[in-house]
């Protein structure tokens, strides 16, 4: 299966793992506003230190820390080389270097989180909601749903470019995406219609 860096929970005892959900996401989303505000070669330098210190701390194995990058490395390369030309090597570094400290804070989070303490986070947080229309339990439904499917359309999409490229055709777009959104589409209209089976959604 292809690698997700989203969903990929390790159970464990640490700090991070002990979090309530909300603290670590404000976190997140602290940092990665930190990260634009007062960008820089130090913070760049101190968000990247911090988030492999809390990589360790929540038990993210090497591989999968690497698979993480892997994914991003390609585009990191060539933005990296662009920003360089343009406005020279350490903005380089405070840009890339920034989004690479970001994904890892991501996958520190996710390692430490499992999918349903999230579900249930935010089914907590629309609670006072509800008299404004407001289902918390759909809204976690689709968000359980798009967590889950993210694996499986990375899934798809390796299974599409293997058959592509044993047909020889792995630099037709046409022979690579069509198949792609076919199979996906029809992966949505499946679980729409087990949904639609089971009632849930009908109001």
């Amino acid at each position: 299966m292809a690698f997700s860096p989203i969903g990929d929970y390790q159970p464990g005892r640490s700090v991070l793992h002990r979090l309530p959900v909300g603290t670590k996401l404000l976190g997140l989303v602290a940092l990665s506003v930190v990260a634009v505000v007062f960008r820089g070669p130090e913070t760049t330098t101190g968000l990247l230190v911090l988030a492999v210190a809390l990589c360790l701390v929540a038990g993210v194995r090497l591989g999968r820390a690497a698979r993480a990058l892997r994914g991003i490395l390609v585009g990191m390369i060539l933005l990296a080389a662009y920003q360089t030309w343009q406005r020279g090597a350490e903005h380089a570094f405070v840009v890339v270097g920034a989004f690479v400290a970001l994904v890892l804070l991501a996958t520190a989070f996710t390692t430490s989180t499992s999918v349903e303490r999230m579900i249930d986070a935010i089914t907590r947080w629309l609670g006072p909601f509800r008299r404004f229309g407001v289902r918390p339990d759909l809204v976690a439904l689709a968000f359980s749903l798009m967590i889950r499917g993210i694996p499986l359309t990375l899934e798809i999409a390796g299974e599409t470019r293997d058959a592509a490229r044993a047909r020889g055709l792995e630099r037709s777009p046409r022979a690579y995406l069509t198949p792609l959104v076919i199979r996906v589409v029809a992966h949505a209209r499946a679980t729409g219609d087990a949904l639609h089976a089971r009632g849930i959604g009908d109001d």
